[in-house]
């Protein structure tokens, strides 16, 4: 397992007027992404005070002034979900009562975000049910990266900026100068990931495997739709949490001849048999993920490749802090 170098300072550092104005917290589900954050910015995170009483509730308080300040709030939403959201629900409350100017969600990663939809009676949209929370909790805003379907951009009525980790993974695959490249998406559902993606690979050629049930009781018939022998096989995908479509599709891909196969995503949720499921000698040649999640050393393994976010993060607020555009980060 390889971690990304540690990431400089910002070229142009927030001068001391601007830091002043400026605050940057963190939760508990992510300090050490929330920390390379602050120092990309050339700051500390804020002081507080976490605690648990003796029935589990939770307290946090803020340790220094933020009144007229604009906060922001580094807490991706990752297991446990419930634990972690309620926490950034009680810091945007406290900062909310501590009269912040302005109060900025940083949600690495939006759980329930699958939850996007009905797709049966008499369940819940629990992603908008979050966004809902996240607004009436006091954000004014929410900054999020690569959700699950962008349509939860317009579950909020507070302003959003959604950022991206590809450029990173894309940088980091260009420099291994790979031989013929063939972007693949796992899923008919992921296609237009994964040829956005094919698109910064100095638009490589793009396959996909399709996955379909003949009839009930039946296993998965899978085929892939596009010349991948010979060739370096990347797939892509939001997030990998059982690894069950990932792995299937990298099987499936070394069958029709693949020459080698990586794995991307933004965000390893790694639940059940993943890490099993991606750590098979011979299967993937690297798993290149990010550290919107933070992985115990249980779930790490030779394969994987983690590689920072922080400067796409730390660079989204220095834009929003200074009114500029942050969708120019990606052109």
């Amino acid at each position: 397992m390889l971690r990304s170098a540690p990431l400089p300072l910002r070229s142009s550092p927030l001068s001391i007027a601007d830091n002043s104005r400026l605050k940057i917290f963190s939760g508990s589900a992510n300090v050490e992404l929330a920390s390379e954050v602050a120092r990309y910015l050339g700051m500390d995170l804020g002081p507080q005070v976490q605690k648990r009483f003796a029935d589990g509730e939770l307290y946090i308080q803020i340790q220094e002034s933020i009144r007229g300040a604009d906060v922001y709030l580094i807490q991706p939403t990752c297991r446990p979900v419930n634990d972690h959201l309620m926490e950034l629900l009680v810091m945007i409350d406290a900062c909310r009562r501590a009269s912040a100017r302005q109060i900025t969600a940083v949600v690495p990663y939006y759980g329930y975000a699958r939850a996007d939809r009905k797709t049966a009676g008499r369940e819940a949209i629990t992603a908008k049910l979050v966004a809902n929370m996240i607004t009436h909790a006091g954000a004014d805003r929410v900054l999020a990266m690569d959700l699950h379907s962008a349509q939860i951009q317009g579950y909020f009525d507070i302003p959003f900026d959604h950022v991206y980790g590809s450029p990173e993974i894309v940088r980091y695959l260009k420099a291994q100068q790979l031989p013929d490249i063939v972007v693949v998406s796992p899923d008919v559902g992921g296609v237009a990931r994964a040829r956005a993606f094919a698109k910064k690979l100095d638009d490589a050629p793009l396959a996909i495997v399709d996955k379909r049930r003949q009839a009930h009781n039946e296993v998965d018939v899978m085929n892939v739709i596009g010349d991948v022998a010979g060739k370096t096989a990347i797939l892509v995908d939001d997030m990998i949490d059982t690894a069950g479509t990932i792995s299937g599709a990298a099987k499936m891909l070394s069958q029709v001849g693949a020459r080698q196969v990586y794995a991307c995503a933004t965000h390893p949720v790694f639940s059940g048999a993943a890490v099993e499921r991606l750590s098979q000698s011979g299967l993937f040649k690297e798993v290149i993920v990010t550290n919107t999640i933070p992985l115990p050393p249980e779930k790490l393994f030779p394969q994987l490749r983690i590689l920072s976010i922080a400067n796409v993060l730390g660079e989204a607020i220095w834009r929003i802090h200074e009114d500029s555009s942050v969708s120019s980060m990606f052109r």
